[in-house]
Order: structure tokens, then sequence, then C-alpha cells
């Protein structure tokens, strides 16, 4: 894996990058909403929500990661939470992952000044998991992810929210 050059994803691999992540949400069994456009201005537009790499081997990419900031009162400093990260099957088990990781934390401790990283993994994902904890990953005690979906949102933009 020597020979493959990781770098921070621009505006002209929106399309790249999304079929990366296409092939994640595939692998793990997910529907896959975004589209090229969709990243292009959510990650390269005036305000961006995020930040990406590309892992490339002769010119195809065979990795890539989606990150944004976060901070945390707790540990008062800012982290970076990752929530794509994708290796090709042909690349896996070589330590593209760990480098892929290796230089989410370096850029987000430049930019950001981020001290951790946090992610997230499917219950059901066993070699994910195995991945993540030979890296050092823990499972945060008492901490439950929730989301308010598109519907939710909208009601309580709306305040018709429970009370």
């Amino acid at each position: 894996m020597n020979d493959v050059v990781i770098r921070k994803a621009r505006a002209a691999d929106a399309g790249r990058l999304n079929k990366a992540l296409r092939h994640l949400s595939d692998d793990i069994g997910d529907s896959h909403g975004a589209t090229a456009d969709m990243l292009a201005r959510a990650g390269f537009g005036d305000h961006p929500v995020f930040r990406a790499l590309v892992a490339e081997q002769d010119g195809a990419v065979v990795g890539a990661t989606l990150y944004s900031p976060v901070f945390s009162t707790v540990r008062a400093s800012a982290g970076v939470y990752v929530s794509d990260l994708w290796v090709s099957p042909a690349a896996r088990g070589q330590g593209l992952g760990r480098r892929l990781l290796k230089a989410v934390a370096e850029d987000a401790g430049e930019v950001w000044a981020a001290s951790y990283l946090k992610l997230a993994v499917y219950d059901d994902n066993a070699g994910a998991q195995a991945f993540y904890d030979r890296l050092g990953f823990a499972a945060t005690e008492g901490e439950t992810i929730l989301t308010l979906d598109e519907t939710g949102l909208a009601a309580l933009k709306d305040d018709r929210g429970t009370r």
C-alpha cells in the first residue's frame, strides 16, 4: 500500500467521493441518498460541513473518509466525528484504514485542534468493530446516540414537538 496516495478531497472529486461512499453503503447494507452534487455543495461550498480524504492507487479511488468537527464541553476540546470510512475490498487488510484515520487526525488537529476522534459502528458489523478495537477505540460508557429525523426536525422547527 506504499503506492497509495492519500490527499484532501476537492470539489472536482465529488463524483468519485460519492461513488466510494456508495460502495460503503452497499457494503454495510445502507441506503445511499447522497449525490455528487449534494457532496459538492455540502463539503466544498461557502460553508463546508465536512472535510474528506481520498486514497488513490494508479488513479483509482481505493479508500475515502468523510469527517466533521465536534466540540465537547466535557472533554474541554474539539474533536472530529468520522461519519464514513471506506476501503475497497482489494485494499483491505493492508493498513489503509489506519492510514486514513491517521490522516484525519492530523488534518483535524491542524484545522480544529481536535484532540479525539469519534465514530459510530453498527452492532452487527463485527469486522469493523474488531478493526476499531485494534486501534484502541472504545464504546463511550453511558452514551446512546440519538437522531431526530427529518419529520421530527420539521416538527421541532414548527414548534409541534413534544414539550
